[in-house]
């Protein structure tokens, strides 16, 4: 029996799809294309393909649709601030269209060297300005949308559910207390339904209302109940989505449907930085493409995550990945030894461990104790069916453990390591010791710029080509 936890509810609930024939609906909120995705947007993603990749291994089929944010998200929760498009438009004097386009590209390829399977239905929020538009009219019509000199705003007065999903209490709550205070709303939480544009803002469209543009979330619901209906069953996210993005996605969707739209909310929690925020303005994130320039490859990356609970803080340090980076050699050049033996296991032993791990992943996505399980059966005697297990666990964790070697890894052929590296490896070693963590990482740069990668370990470093 797979149980989820509901943010809405507060606690585990048996999960049971709407459709009698197994088809699961699920939307999940993507990126905003402004910039490129870090490794802390790239956990939530991460936790999304889990569950997806759960859902299939007890059977379900998926109808699952991801949006590209690639207009109306302001650089103010309070509807305030430049759209972030337009902003990054202005910073590197491109086009939106062009900055998206470039940024959802790459965006992609961190899914596939995460091991991230797209969803079914992936949608532009520029592709549906008429679905938002005649969702914002609609909402008007029903008195729930209102007017003011800079756009129109959603009064969360006429929706007494407001805060159901967050907690908030809207009469414990001071004017500007979460968000900037905007003189022209009724109430300091109202959020923006659709913009009016100033002339020179890029990117605009006809409206009842003038020029202008939508706002952040109405694109979510307006697409949400485009592709996967009225109802649908599960809605993903951030933590960070909670107390704004999607508490106005159920207050809109709602007061337009007059009942509930979405079953199951699942978020997934933050990831720090050395025991701080993470984040694009601290300058302290980093791409996946950037971790395997240190010597981390994706799946060393993608075995860090999965080692916490989507429900928990995950902290980030190098030393945390360069220990992950280690345990998943370890795991690889295990499982090659079970590859690799002609013996079979007895069939109770498999059986037991097949129930278990369905028990584990059933049980609100517990990957880390799954993960557990792997390593413990590991240590059975050595058979090609602990092996072929395995792999079928691969379905859910994605670690490309098909690709077990001796080593750990596939490994490139034997090499020399030239002196020089060598010397740059120890010199890098000294910068640690002193903490002089920028010199470290200049090292470990010009390392790769040669042709080489360092990655450390218990004890030292290795080094590859």
């Amino acid at each position: 029996m797979l149980k989820l936890y509901n943010t809405l509810t507060r606690k585990k609930e048996e999960f049971k799809p709407l459709s009698k024939s197994g088809l699961v609906k699920m939307y999940s909120c993507g990126p905003t294309v402004y910039n490129y995705a870090h490794i802390g947007n790239m956990r939530t993603y991460i936790f999304m393909d889990i569950l997806r990749r759960t859902l299939k291994f007890e059977g379900y089929k998926l109808k699952g649709v991801m949006n590209i944010t690639d207009v109306g998200h302001l650089t103010s929760d309070g509807d305030t601030g430049e759209d972030k498009m337009q902003q990054a438009a202005e910073k590197l004097q491109k086009s939106p269209y062009e900055i998206a386009e470039i940024v959802t590209v790459e965006f992609f390829k961190d899914l596939a060297r995460l091991n991230i399977g797209k969803p079914e239905i992936i949608v532009k929020a520029t592709d549906h300005i008429a679905d938002m538009l005649d969702y914002v009219i609609k909402l008007c019509e029903l008195g729930y949308g209102y007017e003011t000199p800079d756009g129109i705003y959603f009064d969360i007065a006429k929706f007494p559910g407001y805060g159901k999903l967050s907690g908030i209490k809207l009469d414990e709550q001071k004017a500007g207390a979460r968000v900037e205070v905007n003189e022209y709303k009724r109430n300091a939480s109202d959020f923006a339904l659709w913009k009016k544009a100033e002339p020179e803002h890029i990117m605009q469209w006809d409206s009842p209302w003038g020029k202008g543009y939508p706002g952040w979330h109405i694109e979510c619901s307006a697409m949400s109940s485009k592709y996967l209906g009225k109802l649908f069953d599960i809605h993903t996210g951030g933590v960070d989505h909670i107390p704004i993005h999607h508490e106005n996605e159920i207050a809109q969707s709602e007061a337009l449907e007059g009942k509930k739209t979405v079953n199951t909310w699942m978020h997934g929690e933050f990831m720090l930085f050395d025991n701080g925020k993470m984040s694009k303005s601290l300058g302290n994130t980093y791409r996946v493409a950037e971790l395997a320039e240190k010597g981390y490859p994706p799946m060393a990356f993608r075995f860090f995550c999965l080692n916490a609970h989507y429900r928990k803080r995950l902290n980030f340090t190098f030393e945390g990945l360069a220990a992950s980076a280690t345990a998943y050699e370890r795991l690889l050049a295990g499982l090659y030894q079970h590859k690799i033996s002609a013996e079979r296991a007895p069939k109770a032993v498999l059986d037991k461990y097949a129930a278990d791990f369905s028990a584990a992943i059933s049980d609100d996505l517990n990957i880390p104790y799954a993960l557990g399980l792997l390593f413990t059966m590991l240590k059975e005697s050595k058979s090609k069916d602990i092996y072929a297990l395995a792999l079928r666990f691969d379905g859910v964790f994605a670690l490309d453990l098909d690709k077990a070697a001796a080593s750990g890894v596939a490994a490139p052929e034997n090499f020399d390591i030239p002196e020089e590296i060598t010397a740059l490896a120890e010199k890098r070693v000294k910068a640690k010791a002193l903490k002089d963590f920028a010199g470290a990482d200049a090292l470990r740069k010009e390392i790769a710029d040669k042709g080489y990668t360092v990655i450390d370990v218990p004890g030292g470093y290795k080094i590859n080509k």
